[in-house]
């Protein structure tokens, strides 16, 4: 049936005299948000609902690299950035799932909207939970230390990265021609579905237990992928310009965006930006710059020395697992450091029960897998398809690798145990990380948690003995008076990169290599050592052992 709308109805209407945000009660909206920490919204709830207003006007943007702590100051309130900074930092020490504080975290753990009486609140926080020495001997000494790694920056070969961004591009292209040869025709290869299709349904890839996304599609994940590469010579076609494709959008097409006048990098060091205590990078990430292939590693030979200097770098051997010696007490594993021995040839020679010198590549390959597997709370299913063996193999090796270090398992349920009654660990330093999950009635959450907690204290002790390595090196600079001729550039994980005048690598080398294996205490390294090896080179990718 049809119908017509009466359009002379007698309604009265008009917009409300006050504006809707009239009727929001700011301070328990914010509080709110920030009870529940939904961080996020905070700025642009309060963006929203003061639409411009002056009194929301707030501080200058903050220094590359640290947290925008500014958030709802008003302009006539006078906090410097440095002491924002700084509490960030405090806020940080005292619960690291806070990432990059904002000032609403600051006043939130603070209990006062007043930064003096916030200050004061958060300080005797860190004192209460025996957190001091990390904040007064780690954090607030590294400030200044990643400041002038900053303004120093890494000088860039622009020339060299012209000629491996012409070179990636050339092979991406050739690599993208056989993809879309193998599929038939052209396809959009960075878009899951799209290639989802190709693979799955033009080609008709398929393996046992495929895994989908949380919306229900065919995952196309690397660590899937990996499973089809021996059904269709495609799927390795598809990795390797996914490996391509990043090198040239994060690095080698970037960087040279990012230069100053001089050619130099001024990378961005965060140092709240991780729960675990180390360091993290933007503009470029220099955390995560490629080394396990030759097409990533190829990016370190642009960063070179300045004229007269040479790069000169440390990196900490396998530090890792000496940490998880000395915190685990376990006698095997430190007789290993102890003696100067192979340690996955070792750790192969007991679990495969052979002498050290019958040890098979592969039998120290599995003992290496399982050896960094421990590290990172690896269980056998884990092991089972990191390793490629069979799954009763699998348990076989993980049983004798408990039976052959008893304490190093004992002390992973420890961990455990004291995570899920206190919610927190600690590193050698003092360092807490706390998990929410630990207690969690569901099974995932909660193992997902106890992985994460058997890594914290080894991963955050690493963490503080680079960061105590690297206040060190600077004094000693200092002390020396030649910060001109000698400079920290870059810490990425157990590496210290340096650039110093040719003529006072002599004298300076062995200093540095004392200084960063001399950190942990010898009472408390259980006869571990802390070994540190040194190279040099003109660019980060061709050094040689000092």
């Amino acid at each position: 049936a049809l119908a017509e709308i009466s359009t002379n109805a007698p309604i009265d209407f008009a917009l409300p005299k006050n504006s809707w945000r009239g009727g929001i009660d700011t301070e328990k909206l914010l509080g709110m948000l920030s009870d529940f920490e939904f961080r996020s919204l905070i700025p642009r709830v309060k963006e929203l609902l003061s639409s411009g207003n002056a009194a929301q006007k707030v501080l200058g943007s903050p220094a590359p690299g640290r947290p925008d702590l500014s958030h709802g100051v008003p302009a006539s309130e006078e906090i410097s950035p440095e002491d924002l900074q700084k509490l960030a930092l405090a806020a940080w020490v005292l619960d690291s799932s806070i990432t990059k504080p904002t000032l609403e975290d600051i006043e939130r753990m603070g209990k006062s909207k007043n930064f003096d009486e916030a200050r004061k609140n958060i300080l005797k926080e860190i004192e209460k939970h025996r957190l001091s020495f990390v904040y007064e001997n780690i954090e607030l000494p590294l400030m200044p230390v990643l400041r002038a790694m900053e303004r120093r920056g890494v000088l860039i070969d622009k020339k060299f990265l012209k000629g491996l961004a012409e070179k990636y591009h050339k092979e991406l292209d050739k690599i993208a021609a056989r993809i879309y040869k193998a599929a038939g025709g052209e396809f959009n290869i960075n878009s899951p579905r799209q290639l989802g299709e190709v693979l799955f349904d033009k080609l008709g890839l398929a393996v046992k237990n495929q895994k989908k996304t949380p919306g229900g599609a065919r995952s196309t994940r690397e660590s899937e992928l990996v499973k089809y590469k021996d059904l269709h010579p495609v799927v390795a076609d598809i990795l390797a310009h996914r490996e391509l494709q990043k090198l040239l959008s994060t690095y080698i097409d970037t960087i040279p965006t990012l230069l100053d006048k001089k050619d130099r990098l001024h990378t961005s060091f965060i140092q709240t930006g991780t729960t675990t205590g180390r360091l993290a990078s933007q503009n470029p990430n220099l955390q995560n710059i490629p080394i396990k292939t030759d097409l990533g590693r190829a990016i370190r030979n642009a960063f070179v020395a300045d004229s007269g200097m040479r790069l000169v770098a440390f990196d900490y051997s396998q530090i890792e697992l000496r940490i998880a010696a000395i915190l685990s007490k376990d006698r095997g594993l430190i007789e290993i450091f102890k003696n100067g021995r192979d340690v996955h040839a070792e750790v192969a020679a007991r679990i495969f029960g052979v002498t050290g010198d019958k040890v098979s590549y592969d039998q120290r390959r599995a003992a290496k897998v399982i050896n960094f597997g421990i590290l990172y709370g690896m269980g056998v299913n884990a092991f089972w398809e990191a390793l490629g063996s069979p799954r009763a193999e699998a348990r076989e090796f993980y049983d004798y690798y408990f039976t052959a270090f008893p304490r190093l398992a004992k002390y992973i349920e420890e961990v455990k145990a004291d995570a899920a009654r206190r919610g927190y660990t600690e590193t050698l330093f003092g360092r807490r990380r706390y998990f929410e999950g630990i207690t969690s009635p569901i099974p995932y959450v909660r193992a997902a948690a106890e992985r994460m907690a058997i890594n914290a204290p080894m991963q955050g002790t690493q963490s503080d003995i680079v960061k105590l390595a690297m206040i060190k090196i600077d004094a000693l600079f200092k002390k020396e008076g030649i910060s001109d001729k000698a400079h920290l550039l870059l810490q990425v994980h157990d590496e210290l990169v340096f650039e110093i005048e040719e003529d006072k690598i002599k004298a300076l080398a062995p200093k540095i290599k004392e200084i960063m294996e001399q950190i942990v205490p010898p009472k408390d390294t259980h006869g571990v050592p802390i070994l540190a090896e040194g190279t040099m080179g003109s660019d980060w990718g061709t050094m040689e052992k000092i």
